[in-house]
């Protein structure tokens, strides 16, 4: 018996056989998301750590200065909020695509994707102009009797656009989870005595709950890295952390205190998640038993 018998198996000769073939398909992909991104990470962590001379006198500079920190928890603040925002408009939508009929359900989802086809800065330039002071939200305001808003150039406004741009990311996941949750359970629970609103919340909501936390995540991390967004609707006082990496990259060059803050920005990101982690899991362990 030899190794070119074709009854032989490669299993039995110490080959592999086709187990190194699903590595092999994903080995492009890998090459692909180190060259654009573990890379220019690799650089931004080196050079946060070289200039002007190697060291940590950036992140000392950052962590010493008050107005950085302040505008990190600002960052981690405003995200939380556009999150929040995104997950109470989302949900009732995500709930009626899935209890609408099939034509309804198609011009729901276009009205999910057409955002996904206009640009980010012209959707921004659109709340400009909606939200500030002389625009079509104050001239409603004003025409039915009451006051004007100041929106422009504040916190809210930064969050109503955000939430706005962001609001598909967080309705795509929910619909991916509330379309394969039989509706007929609600109504068993209602057939055994249970009233409308408690069969919700105690037999579709935690089935829903995944969905909820995808997209929370999503949300949360694209919010952190924003900048067309606040940059237009914000002031100095909704400044977030993306707006100083940009000062400090492109207007003062000062690619160590930049890549600084990228640095802190991704570890803090991190370490929430990491510590979200573990309750997100038994959330979603529980609402499988359910």
């Amino acid at each position: 018996m030899s190794a070119s018998d074709p009854t032989i198996q490669p299993a039995a000769l110490g080959w592999p056989g086709r187990a190194w073939r699903p590595y092999a398909l994903a080995l492009p992909a890998l090459i692909l998301l180190i060259a654009v991104i573990g890379y220019p990470l690799l650089t931004i962590v080196l050079r946060s750590l070289s200039e002007p001379e190697w060291g940590v006198q950036n992140y000392a500079w950052f962590f010493g200065a008050p107005v950085n920190l302040t505008v990190l928890r600002r960052t981690f603040t405003i995200s939380a909020w556009v999150t929040l925002v995104c997950v109470v408009s989302a949900y009732p939508y995500a709930y009626l695509m899935t209890a609408v009929g099939p034509r309804v359900r198609l011009m729901l989802v276009l009205c999910v994707l057409i955002p996904f086809w206009v640009s980010g800065v012209v959707r921004t330039l659109s709340w400009v102009i909606l939200l500030q002071d002389s625009g079509v939200i104050n001239s409603l305001l004003r025409a039915a009797g009451f006051s004007g808003v100041k929106l422009i150039r504040t916190q809210t406004g930064v969050v109503i656009g955000m939430a706005q741009v962001l609001l598909p990311f967080m309705i795509l996941p929910l619909y991916s989870v509330m379309k394969g949750i039989d509706l007929r359970l609600m109504r068993a629970a209602q057939s055994l005595g249970a009233s409308p609103f408690h069969a919700f919340f105690t037999v579709y909501l935690p089935l829903s709950l995944p969905g909820v936390y995808a997209g929370a995540i999503i949300v949360f991390i694209l919010a952190l890295g924003f900048y067309i967004t606040p940059a237009l609707l914000g002031g100095p006082r909704s400044t977030m952390l993306s707006t100083l990496v940009q000062t400090q990259v492109l207007s003062l060059l000062q690619w160590g205190r930049g890549g600084a803050m990228g640095v802190v920005l991704l570890v803090a990101t991190f370490l929430l998640l990491a510590l979200a982690a573990p309750v997100m899991r038994s959330r979603h362990r529980e609402a499988g038993r359910r």
